[in-house]
């Protein structure tokens, strides 16, 4: 296959030449990332029974070599001047003036997507392991996690629009799959579908905005969309830049798309922690990223996608702060923290920021997801955190684990939440003015909702009384479990401090995103602010300590609550919204053109054709065979021409 591409490669892109350097040494093969975990899924997909006893380590082999070619591919491009190649591969549309190749673009935010996606999706693999040992179905497990890898690979790697939108789709399909896994159950399937039709809706979105960046710039490629964006009339960035925002948010979860997450968590656990960490909800954030030139050229589709995120953020706390599931919670607490990242992606010059956060993120929600998982597998599949209750000293493993998760996430220095939270916040601050103000305190607040909800989830969980059913009898899991839960857990100590090491990340994606913030220019100063977020994160874990740590947790939901949490609890009735404004609207129209269409067209061809065919039948009847009945009508003829003319002459 690598001597098919060779031709291709030699030839290039006219389009992306001026733009990016060609692939050259170990670049070349860069198409094997995505060919790896795509070639394992056909194989697992293809080969039937006889891959059950092999074929889960074959998913994890596959993207497992992709990673390490992934770092391989990374050391390269940082050893080399040119810090984005194009990768050719041959021509996809040659359609009069619509001209678009099939190539990847590998550059510094597509080299970060690269390793995040591998590396977490391998130890999400190997969990799986364990995790799926005993389903009769884990075979197609596997290959729909390689699946879902691989689009996502596309997705982050393609080099123009269009590609992106293939792995768009790529990662929507495995992404039904993989939570629709139990489908015998009715709420895996209804929150598949569900999921599914809100991206699609999103989706809508983003095809539409290809197609204006094709009928105003003539091109669909990065190279070309960008270097031409100054053309852009402020009215037709801000219209693609808006456009976007709805795909990204359909992907990503975010208000008004962002009923479908935490319904997704009826897929395995392994599922929530490879949609939720590290890659479909993240898609968003890139695309954004991705589309800096754009956004450059209007300050209102910036200021919407902060608005988004800032709403976003605080539906998620308040929703998390209410909920008694462990995979519910960390579900709100997911649409939050990605709501951190598109307040973040909107500022001018912070799009870094939300890519470290992006990447802390990565590490401490799927250590949570799979510590979560680790407490499910070991409370007979038990969600519920009222049966839980002193699983620190059954779980030691698990609660080291999950406590580093937790740490992380509140921004408590020095874990990895530290270093990115506090710098959106301060991005958000810089900003100046009502609006810096406004979203700053929103962040500000959503910190401290979520120190409150995380430590209600560790004191429901892990201390107070064993409230356990009597069935339960809850251990420690497997080291093939706990390997890759501790490893993301180290990651989620000192990802934050490596990665803003001198300023070590900001650097390396000035090139894809643009340069970051101007130094020395705050409105709060950094040490003031850093000190009242820590102040606000501590008052949120003094809060629910003390409503939750100190105090007996019922088995069953209180009935007297307030009006708030009741609202929490029923997320916002944000489901019950879109029920009374989309759903039944769209049933009721849907049933009145069907009764249009039963009782209208169709009535009305029915009618023509019962009407023919009963004058036809009739007009037969004349025809019988009898010579008296034909001689009759020829009477009656002659009878009616001699009446006319009779009437025509005493007329005259």
């Amino acid at each position: 296959m690598s001597a098919l591409l060779q031709p291709a490669l030699a030839a290039g892109s006219a389009e992306t030449a001026g733009h990016y350097a060609a692939a050259s040494g170990s670049l070349s093969g860069l198409w094997l990332l995505i060919a790896l975990p795509l070639l394992g899924a056909a194989i697992l997909l293809l080969g039937g029974r006889r891959t059950n006893t092999w074929g889960p380590y074959l998913g994890c082999a596959t993207v497992g070599i992709a990673f390490v070619y992934g770092l391989v591919s990374f050391f390269t491009l940082r050893g080399q001047t040119d810090r984005a190649v194009d990768l050719h591969l041959w021509t996809w549309i040659p359609v009069n003036s619509f001209h678009v190749d099939a190539g990847l673009l590998y550059d510094p935010l597509s080299s970060t997507f690269v390793l995040l996606i591998t590396g977490v999706g391998f130890l999400i693999h190997v969990y799986s392991l364990g995790y799926m040992a005993h389903d009769p179905r884990r075979r197609l497990f596997f290959a729909y996690l390689n699946l879902f890898v691989a689009a996502m690979l596309l997705l982050v790697l393609g080099d123009s629009f269009l590609a992106l939108y293939v792995g768009w789709e790529g990662v929507g399909l495995a992404s039904y799959l993989l939570i629709a896994f139990w489908f015998y159950k009715p709420t895996a399937a209804t929150a598949a579908k569900k999921a599914f039709i809100a991206n699609r809706v999103g989706d809508v979105g983003l095809s539409i905005a290809i197609m204006v960046m094709f009928t105003t710039l003539g091109t669909t490629s990065f190279a070309g969309v960008f270097s031409n964006a100054g053309h852009l009339t402020t009215a037709a960035a801000t219209a693609i830049g808006l456009l976007l925002l709805l795909g990204a948010c359909g992907k990503s979860g975010q208000f008004p798309l962002h009923t479908w997450l935490p319904d997704a968590m009826e897929g395995p656990t392994p599922v929530s922690a490879l949609i939720h960490a590290a890659t479909m909800v993240t898609a968003g954030v890139y695309l954004i990223a991705r589309s800096t030139p754009i956004f450059d050229h209007t300050d209102t589709a910036r200021l919407v996608v902060s608005i988004i995120g800032a709403v976003t953020l605080l539906i998620g706390c308040i929703i998390g702060c209410a909920q008694d599931d462990i995979k519910k919670v960390l579900a709100y607490s997911t649409v939050s923290q990605i709501g951190y990242m598109f307040l973040a992606v909107g500022i001018p010059g912070a799009a870094a920021i939300a890519i470290l956060h992006l990447l802390t993120h990565g590490f401490f929600k799927a250590c949570m997801f799979l510590s979560a998982g680790s407490i499910m597998h070991a409370m007979n599949e038990e969600v519920d955190m009222r049966r839980y209750g002193g699983l620190r000293t059954v779980m030691p493993i698990t609660f080291a684990c999950f406590t580093a998760g937790y740490l992380a996430i509140i921004g408590l220095p020095p874990f990895s939440g530290f270093f990115s939270k506090d710098k959106i916040i301060e991005a958000a601050y810089d900003e100046g003015g009502v609006r810096g103000w406004t979203l700053g305190t929103i962040a500000l607040v959503g910190a401290a909702l979520t120190a409150y909800y995380m430590t209600r989830l560790m004191a429901m969980t892990f201390f107070g009384e064993r409230r356990w059913a009597d069935d339960a009898h809850p251990h420690e899991s497997p080291l093939v479990m706990t390997g890759p839960m501790m490893l993301l857990a180290v990651g989620s100590v000192v990802a934050g401090f490596l990665l803003t090491l001198g300023g070590a990340l900001q650097h390396w994606l000035e090139p894809s995103v643009g340069p970051g913030h101007e130094v020395g220019i705050h409105t709060i100063s950094p040490i003031v602010l850093t000190l009242l977020t820590l102040l606000v994160v501590a008052g949120g874990v003094v809060a629910a300590w003390v409503q939750f740590g100190r105090r007996p947790v019922p088995r069953t939901a209180p009935v007297a609550v307030t009006s708030v949490t009741l609202a929490a609890r029923r997320a916002l009735y944000f489901d019950a919204l879109n029920e009374s404004v989309l759903m039944r609207p769209g049933q009721y129209l849907t049933r009145a053109l069907v009764y249009l269409d039963n009782r209208g067209i169709d009535g009305a061809v029915n009618a023509l054709a019962a009407g023919i065919g009963g004058g036809s039948g009739r007009l037969r009847r004349l025809q019988n065979g009898f010579v008296r009945s034909y001689a009759l009508t020829m009477f009656g003829g002659a009878a009616l021409v001699v009446a006319a003319l009779l009437a025509v002459r005493l007329g005259s």
